[in-house]
């Protein structure tokens, strides 16, 4: 096995463990409705839409680079709890509407203020929403190819369902919010994408995966973005360091003989990507493949500065 700091393009076959391949920084510059525009002092300051947003980032040290000016300009500033997720309100120095619209290639979607300093998008899981596509749409083009199945659990207001949805796949969408599923539906509306086969389920995430497992169903590809911690519809409590090591070995069960892949994020936690990866290798120990871990990065939009947001591990048949 080549040396974890030496990523190997090669992959090991079924039976075997997966090849490691990390430190792994997969970048996002941004695109038409996103940028991010400064950061540094414990804030971040980025575009999303027409809207400019100045709101915390712990991970965002040293000092910002644009003018006061420049960041006294946003026209939207959350204030309060600076802790992760933590709440507070945002103090909006214009006329702005309740939701607004963008999109991401053929995905469109709403923007929002919510009290945990979030807006409903999480612009560096792009580096995966492209892999994925670029992945199920090759599948899906193969002569007399079924289309993919792919599971999305913690799936949030669903840009990473409709994505794959849009690439040809059949996919399943796991959230515990009522909410968060009705702005998936939204989104998918937004989109014109009614049509394509995403099922919105709102339910526990562990309690489904232990269904599906009783009822024989797998899954072409898997995702998994949980946060640090949360609740299920029924007052089910999860909590990343915990429940997730109880978590992934189920999840293994539903991949199928021939998936394709297993995405793994994790945001706002104290650990390393280290600790993700080797959760990871344990959990697909016969799998083959390849496993890439590392950060999830967003560049400022003239490429010069780079702000870590995430941790990632994630697993490739081929």
């Amino acid at each position: 096995m080549p040396s974890p700091a030496s990523p190997s393009p090669l992959h090991a076959d079924a039976g075997s463990p997966p090849v490691s391949a990390w430190p792994t920084i997969l970048e996002t510059r941004g695109w038409s409705d996103y940028a991010l525009l400064d950061f540094g002092h414990g804030r971040k300051l980025e575009r999303y839409g027409g809207i400019v947003v100045d709101r915390p980032e712990p991970q965002a040290m040293g000092r910002p680079r644009l003018s006061e000016g420049r960041w006294r300009e946003a026209d939207a500033v959350f204030t309060g709890n600076d802790e992760d997720d933590g709440p507070g309100r945002w103090r909006l120095n214009r006329d702005l509407p309740e939701t607004w619209k963008m999109a991401f290639h053929d995905v469109r979607f709403l923007g929002r203020f919510m009290s945990f300093r979030h807006v409903g998008v999480f612009p560096e899981q792009a580096a995966h929403w492209q892999w994925m596509a670029e992945r199920v749409a090759r599948d899906a083009a193969r002569p007399g190819a079924e289309p993919p199945r792919i599971l999305n659990l913690f799936g949030y207001t669903g840009l990473a369902s409709l994505v794959p949805a849009a690439a040809g796949a059949h996919v399943t969408h796991i959230d515990a919010s009522k909410k968060a599923i009705g702005w998936a539906r939204e989104n998918q509306e937004l989109s014109g994408l009614e049509h394509l086969p995403v099922r919105w389920i709102c339910e526990d995430a562990t309690k489904f995966v232990a269904r599906e497992i009783k009822r024989g169903n797998t899954y072409d590809g898997i995702l998994l973005d949980p946060p640090k911690y949360g609740r299920g519809p029924k007052g089910e409590v999860w909590d990343l360091y915990q429940s997730l090591p109880e978590l992934l070995p189920m999840v293994e069960k539903l991949l199928s003989p021939n998936a394709g892949f297993l995405i793994l994020t994790a945001y706002a936690i104290r650990s390393s990507f280290v600790a993700l990866h080797e959760l990871m290798a344990e959990t697909l120990e016969t799998r083959g493949g390849r496993l890439e871990s590392g950060e999830l990065v967003l560049t400022t939009e003239d490429g010069a500065r780079a702000l870590s947001t995430s941790l990632f591990s994630r697993w490739s048949s081929k």
